[in-house]
């Protein structure tokens, strides 16, 4: 068994403060507002207009951030579920989402999760935190199995190596493909490059659209990864 989990709990601990994404910061809510605006076009897309029927579960749910803007978008908390393996994020989601939405502390890849049980499989952020690339295959093939058919794994994530911090590792389009071989990938460049974004925020917090114009300054991918119908 990979020890993979426990040296994920080591290396968040050697993270930065919180206060660096928190919505306060304007380059934060402007790369979470990208990041919605996109979610809800690939949303409209599929023909997902009664969001109270998904059931959905995200991996590495943290505070409960991701969940809270799904009951907001129309989800039943009854049909959401998360996943953390850090217990005092853990604690918070517990405190801030309904007692209905389920909840399972520990390692996502070791849940008795019910296969095809979920039209949506979230990740954000999760796989960049994950070094060890057989633990990332056996997470992904348990995400891809919880996943029904015609659904998919919503993924967000960087897609480059970030040169100050070598406790996290990007993931570039083609480790994406291999992690879910039998998914039909539509994949978006989004997010202006964090310290880039912080650096042109400080200046003014309308220069953030500007330089998110060119695609070569984003360095995260959201991916729809479709599990084929029948």
């Amino acid at each position: 068994m990979s020890d993979e989990p426990n040296a994920v709990v080591e290396r968040y601990a050697r993270r930065a403060a919180p206060d660096r994404y928190s919505l306060l910061q304007p380059d934060v809510w402007q790369t979470v507002q990208e990041r919605q605006r996109r979610m809800l076009r690939l949303f409209a897309r599929l023909g997902w207009h009664d969001l109270a029927r998904l059931r959905a579960l995200e991996v590495g749910c943290g505070a409960g951030g991701n969940l809270l803007e799904l009951l907001r978008l129309g989800l039943q908390p009854e049909h959401l579920a998360g996943i953390e393996l850090l217990p005092d994020r853990f604690a918070l989601a517990r405190r801030v989402l309904p007692a209905t939405v389920t909840l399972w502390q520990g390692d996502a890849s070791a849940l008795p999760i019910e296969p095809a049980s979920r039209d949506l499989v979230l990740q954000s952020t999760v796989f960049s935190s994950l070094l060890d690339e057989t633990f990332q295959q056996r997470l992904a093939e348990r995400m891809w199995r919880w996943v029904a058919p015609g659904g998919g794994v919503l993924w967000y994530d960087f897609t480059i190596d970030n040169p100050r911090n070598p406790d996290v590792r990007g993931v570039p389009l083609t480790r994406i493909r291999a992690l879910f071989p039998d998914a039909r990938m539509s994949h978006w460049r989004v997010t202006l490059a964090p310290p880039l974004a912080r650096a042109v925020c400080r200046l003014h917090p309308a220069l953030y659209p500007v330089f998110n114009t060119l695609p070569l300054l984003r360095t995260h991918v959201l991916a729809w990864l479709q599990k084929p119908a029948p």
